[in-house]
């Protein structure tokens, strides 16, 4: 199945659905009325946002500073229905264009040796995947990736409180804390 582009999309947001501790986490890319939502792991928004900015932060230079940042604070479009589970993320940087690349897909690559591959795309990758794969592609302006990777940090903070001695999530009816022999607390 080839991949949906979004070059640039309207909207690109990372959010998150559900109570602290029982969080659905998505990337939705918006563009008229085609609507691509894309569920993930908390640590892939995490590392995807990080990612962005480190990019921009090398790659973009006094651009990045420079342009205006594009913060999309609105909330997912509804019904949220998922189009597919990431299992793999891929960040590029375009020099020609001076666009942040972002790759999503359904499944893991593996390399010319067999091993799987985390290396990021092609800057402009062919939109041809294998059959029964599903991926979008989105490429996203400077200003306007700067602002993706703010929110992505926020979609983090609302999570659980982490526990003072062990750092692990606390419910909120406490937790069995490995540094405090088991105890609750």
């Amino acid at each position: 199945m080839p991949a949906i582009e979004f070059d640039p999309p309207e909207r690109f947001i990372a959010d998150s659905v559900g109570p602290a501790g029982q969080r659905t986490f998505f990337l939705q890319a918006v563009q008229g009325t085609q609507v691509m939502t894309v569920s993930l792991e908390k640590e892939q928004v995490r590392l995807l946002g990080e990612g962005v900015a480190q990019l921009l932060d090398e790659m973009a230079g006094d651009e990045a500073s420079s342009e205006p940042t594009v913060v999309d604070t609105g909330a997912l479009h509804t019904p949220i229905e998922e189009d597919f589970r990431a299992r793999q993320l891929t960040l590029a940087w375009n020099e020609t264009r001076r666009l942040v690349v972002i790759e999503a897909t359904d499944r893991e690559t593996e390399d010319e040796d067999g091993d799987e591959s985390s290396t990021g795309p092609d800057p402009d990758p062919d939109p041809q995947d294998p059959i029964g794969s599903q991926s979008v592609i989105v490429r996203l302006p400077v200003g306007m990736a700067r602002g993706f990777a703010e929110r992505c940090e926020a979609a983090m903070s609302g999570g659980r409180p982490n526990c003072p001695f062990c750092g692990g999530p606390l419910d909120p009816g406490g937790h069995i804390c490995p540094r405090a022999n088991g105890y609750k607390r």
